[in-house]
């Protein structure tokens, strides 16, 4: 089976990849690069994993646009990679996820969307520079889904892969809920010594290491922070679990991988 990541420079389409690599499937990695012929790229493809970069400014024209190309190049297969919780209106890039879920599903394509929660490995930079701190702006004890990007992309290849998905909307969450607090914890314990999580103001957040990010993406980032800060992003993890055969992978787990010694 030939399958098109689109996204194919970002780490979650080169996870996508890389899983379905290992399933045997023939993979054509989309970047912008191929954008100008996008129906002529996808042409001979049997399915297509449609990414859509972070905080793209407008999520709905890009996947109508993806969506066109599908049906131009008699691609009937596809899954959108949506995100956990994507009717938010109060964080404008979920929002967009949610109007792009629309399009899908009134596509003419056998589709399916996945709602993965925010990734462990989304704190891994931050965790190997912490020393002893782990410093977000938000609040440390609200609830996440965490999950394993890899066990995403696992789940990922085998929706795609195989049959039974056609027409679900599955939301991925980590095996348990957990705090930033508890990543810290499980941090702690893969580098061998403590770590302690802290909330920094969202203002100082911005006028510091936000401060070189692009206005609009800033504007969307605080946003997000003030929504964790008051709610977290709480995500079921039955679904991914059943997904994968039985298993998902715990935090700690996750780190101790990602922590390891590099090379």
């Amino acid at each position: 089976m030939r399958v098109a990541v689109l996204g194919g420079s970002g780490k979650t389409a080169r996870a996508i990849a890389a899983a379905l690599e290992s399933r045997e499937a023939s993979v054509t990695s989309v970047g912008r690069r191929e954008w100008g012929d996008l129906a002529g790229v996808l042409h001979g493809c049997d399915a297509v994993s449609v990414i859509a970069p972070n905080f793209h400014p407008d999520e709905p024209a890009y996947v109508a646009e993806v969506l066109a190309a599908v049906e131009a190049a008699k691609v009937t297969r596809l899954v959108y990679h949506s995100v956990a919780t994507p009717y938010a209106p109060a964080m404008p890039h979920h929002l967009g996820k949610a109007r792009s879920e629309d399009l899908v599903r009134r596509s003419p394509n056998a589709w399916t969307v996945l709602q993965p929660c925010a990734y462990v490995q989304n704190l891994v930079a931050a965790l190997r520079s912490a020393g002893s701190l782990l410093e977000v702006p938000y609040a440390v004890d609200r609830p996440f889904g965490l999950v394993d990007l890899h066990d995403v992309a696992e789940a990922t290849a085998r929706v795609l892969l195989d049959d039974g998905h056609v027409g679900a909307t599955y939301e991925l969450g980590g095996p348990t809920l957990v705090t930033v607090a508890d990543v810290a914890d499980a941090a702690g314990t893969a580098l061998g010594g403590p770590i302690t999580a802290r909330r920094v103001d969202p203002a100082a957040w911005a006028a510091g290491p936000g401060s070189a990010l692009d206005d609009r993406i800033r504007a969307g980032l605080l946003a997000m922070y003030e929504y964790y800060d008051r709610y977290g992003l709480p995500a079921g993890g039955r679904v991914l679990r059943d997904l994968l055969g039985g298993r998902s992978t715990p935090l700690g787990e996750t780190l101790a991988r990602e922590l390891g010694p590099v090379g």
